[in-house]
């Protein structure tokens, strides 16, 4: 039975970068289902990495920082194919080379950089591909965070660069309401393992923290996130635009859990 309604449709995933990435959790999991399934990629070498992992599938390079690679990967998948279905935007970058810094010195130019790529790639990819999108059942999705009002230290100032692209969803749904049914949504998920999140200083221990403020104690699951992207995806979720979907299993419900109430008593 093909519950998800994505069998054919043609779905470009962006972001991928090895085997433990949203973007190839999405890319495996919307294959398996039957989709169509064409991947953009930033350099030559994260094609070469990720050609070793989807055999024949379509790989375009693209590096978002530039307007005329997204308009030449726009290009490229229109002379492959007529229409796509859905757009999956699983791309961030922050150069953290400066080391921790409190947020009121965040370098002006790295923050600059992580709009540009983090956020405003989405608009400028959507607005590439609005001819190209299926204009009755179109779905765009990105990779946000499940909270950018915690202010925790080490993510520093990607929390607001990741509620900017929250904001972006509410105005890409509305703009292209205008003259499109295409819907856009964010799966936000809690602390992941990622090759991106190693990145982050600190960030294990502060991982190993939200899987224990979790309900069930156990951290979410990239498998997890895939399976929420396929379905906003799909016209099962039809009703649904210009949301974010928390996938935290429970973990923002959970911030006075006794058992790490009681860890932070008995260290006093």
């Amino acid at each position: 039975m093909d519950f998800l309604q994505l069998t054919g449709k043609s779905i470009l995933v962006m972001g991928a970068a090895n085997r433990k990435s949203v973007a190839y959790h999405v890319g495996k999991l919307l294959t398996e289902a039957g989709a169509d399934v064409l991947w953009s990629v930033r350099s030559q070498a994260r094609k070469e990495q990720l050609s070793k992992l989807v055999g024949d599938a379509p790989i375009y390079v693209c590096d978002v920082e530039h307007q005329d690679q997204i308009d030449g990967l726009r290009d490229a998948v229109a002379k492959d194919r007529d229409s796509i279905h859905g757009l999956v935007h699983s791309i961030a970058f922050a150069d953290y080379s400066a080391g921790w810094l409190p947020f009121h010195q965040t370098p002006r130019a790295a923050f600059l950089q992580a709009v540009d790529v983090s956020c405003f790639s989405l608009t400028a990819t959507c607005n590439a591909f609005r001819d190209l999108l299926d204009s009755e059942q179109g779905s765009v999705v990105t990779v946000s965070i499940s909270t950018t009002r915690m202010a925790a230290e080490n993510y520093g100032y990607m929390a607001p660069v990741k509620a900017a692209l929250d904001s972006s969803i509410c105005f890409l749904a509305k703009s292209f309401s205008g003259f499109s049914k295409v819907r856009f949504n964010a799966v936000c998920p809690g602390l992941l393992k990622t090759s991106a999140s190693a990145g982050i200083p600190g960030y294990v221990d502060s991982y190993l923290f939200a899987e224990r403020a979790t309900l069930r104690k156990e951290a979410v699951q990239t498998a997890e996130v895939a399976n929420s992207v396929a379905f906003l995806l799909s016209p099962r979720s039809s009703g649904i635009n210009a949301q974010g979907l928390v996938i935290d299993a429970g973990m923002e419900t959970n911030y006075f859990d006794k058992q790490l109430v009681q860890q932070a008593i008995d260290n006093q």
